[in-house]
């Protein structure tokens, strides 16, 4: 007999808002069929590895998704609904370690709640933990009627990298890094600057996204120095990086010329101030019109609008070649790529 095929099921992938159209091409490269699309996230139908889907770099999470055709959360505890319920949790705990269940909705406290994560702990011996579990079960109501229950498939966002050993305040998402390092375009023989590399975020992003000329990091403070080095060495790239510290402004790289300069500009909030800031943001642009090789792309993120735009307009070094305004914990920064004016 031919081996059986396996199931095509339906998945969530959830994406920080504004990188829905990067991760939209992430998945069609590797030929996973896209349903729909929300603002923070694709619906898709995947009858491979979940592997394949677990590996997306854009994706901050991964839940297998059940549609209900019934009126209210309650109807969920009925015979039909919640054996499928109880089967996808069952699967996903075999997957993987989860310490316990929990439920994010609209009403996840309710009693209605409790007693079906009592019911499901029973069911798949998943042990109901509403404050800590981290085997996470959204409810929300469907975009056809009824409801849709997404189960994550991870203990952890995907988002939380494995690499990641050492954190700083104001630290960068990776999925947002890759977003920008896929927005300047990652050739082999590229010669990349990150400026206030901090704890090294798009570094090991970037060198995970395949072979560059040259990849170079620099910070003027000494722990962040050391925190980017202590990632890079968990990723395995620590011998392909040359952090260097120094201020970003006067960078002494002599001859340099990057085809790539990134960087994640302080906010004034949790890193820097709102002063230092006006003569950082003109700054950097300065600085990355020195360092920069005549066809460079210069791709940086901010949440300084006003005053970042003030300063575009007052210079003319660089141009603004796409503008993605997109979600980091709660904020709206946008991501610029900039070119040779």
């Amino acid at each position: 007999m031919p081996p059986t095929r396996p199931p095509t099921r339906e998945y969530e992938i959830e994406v920080a808002e504004g990188l829905v159209p990067l991760a939209r091409r992430e998945l069609t490269d590797v030929g996973v069929r896209v349903l729909g699309e929300r603002p923070d996230g694709l619906r898709v139908a995947w009858a491979g590895p979940l592997e394949r889907l677990l590996s997306l770099r854009l994706a901050a999470a991964v839940y297998r998704r059940l549609d209900f055709a019934v009126p209210r959360p309650k109807a969920l505890l009925g015979d039909a609904s919640f054996r499928l319920l109880a089967e996808a949790v069952a699967a996903t705990a075999q997957a993987a370690d989860f310490r316990g269940l929990r439920f994010a909705a609209a009403g996840a406290d309710s009693p209605v709640f409790a007693r079906l994560g009592r019911a499901l702990a029973e069911a798949t011996g998943v042990s109901f933990d509403p404050e800590d579990g981290d085997l996470l079960v959204r409810v929300r109501k469907s975009e056809e009627g009824g409801w849709a229950v997404l189960v994550r498939l991870t203990p952890r966002p995907l988002s939380a990298r494995p690499w990641r050993v050492c954190n700083r305040p104001g630290g960068l998402n990776a999925t947002l890094a890759v977003a920008m390092n896929r927005v300047a375009g990652s050739l082999p023989g590229d010669r990349y600057l990150n400026l206030m590399c901090g704890s090294g975020t798009l570094l090991v992003e970037r060198f995970l996204d395949g072979p560059a000329g040259e990849l170079v990091g620099v910070d003027q403070e000494a722990d962040a120095i050391a925190c980017a080095a202590a990632n890079l060495a968990a990723a395995g790239a620590g011998g392909a990086c040359t952090l260097l510290r120094a201020d970003a402004l006067t960078a002494p790289l002599a001859g340099a010329a990057f085809d790539v300069i990134t960087a994640d500009l302080p906010w004034g909030d949790a890193v820097g101030t709102h002063a230092r800031n006006r003569e950082l943001h003109p700054g950097v642009l300065v600085a990355a019109d020195r360092l920069a090789a005549p066809d460079a792309r210069l791709v940086l993120l901010t949440h300084e609008l006003r005053l970042f735009r003030s300063v575009l307009t007052g210079q003319r070094a660089w141009r603004v070649a796409r503008d993605l305004r997109v979600s980091h914990g709660g904020h709206f920064p946008h991501l610029y790529l900039l070119r040779r004016a």
